[in-house]
């Protein structure tokens, strides 16, 4: 049975989850939510989550939200991406709580305000501050990159699947990755990963089918 992914191309918590699914091989396939149409907030769609969000993946009678979540689902049926060693799994889970709180969620925000609302709502305050704390993350992300390719171990994990999730959009939102060497060097080794594709080639919607 084909596992189901509700998503769409520009969000970057979904596309953690899309390609935890595409680089493991498992069956899958992405189906579409019109966000900025208001799908997600729609009855249907809060039956299916009643937290309003995407990812939602459905496999069999099996139903999970939050990316962190369908990324575990696919290491326990394929045993990838989990970390080589207990001791590398609770390293990986570090970095992924690390994500969400510190990186991803600032990010997304940012990229929000400056792409996603009109011009002559966007909160220059805000924004200024939230980039003040996304360089700090990218900052210790890319310290931490100095001296490995991944963010745990000697493999691929959730832990780069996770922090990555933002990086490759092009829309701007305080992230140049000409800035961050170490970053740079990270993102090409998951760009040469077979399978990998960009969030707008692996999901549908991006910001080029409302222009």
């Amino acid at each position: 049975m084909t596992t189901r992914l509700h998503c769409f191309g520009e969000s970057g918590n979904a596309y953690k989850a899309a390609l935890a699914l595409e680089l493991s091989g498992l069956d899958w396939e992405p189906v579409h939510v019109d966000f900025f149409g208001g799908a997600s907030r729609t009855e249907e769609f809060r039956a299916l989550n009643v937290m309003g969000e995407v990812p939602v993946m459905v496999d069999g009678d099996v139903t999970l939200t939050q990316s962190g979540v369908i990324q575990l689902y696919v290491t326990e049926k394929t045993g990838r991406f989990g970390g080589a060693t207990p001791e590398e799994a609770r390293e990986v889970m570090r970095w992924m709580f690390w994500d969400n709180h510190k990186l991803s969620s600032q990010a997304g925000m940012t990229r929000f305000l400056m792409n996603f609302l009109h011009e002559e709502k966007r909160p220059r305050d805000v924004i200024g501050f939230m980039q003040g704390r996304l360089k700090a993350a990218y900052q210790t992300l890319d310290t931490h990159l100095a001296d490995r390719d991944w963010i745990v171990g000697e493999d691929v994990t959730n832990a780069d699947l996770s922090c990555c999730g933002y990086l490759f959009y092009p829309e701007p939102f305080g992230f140049d990755r000409a800035d961050w060497p170490e970053i740079d060097r990270w993102l090409s080794n998951i760009e040469g990963l077979p399978g990998w594709k960009h969030p707008y080639d692996l999901m549908p919607g991006s910001p080029a089918d409302r222009a």
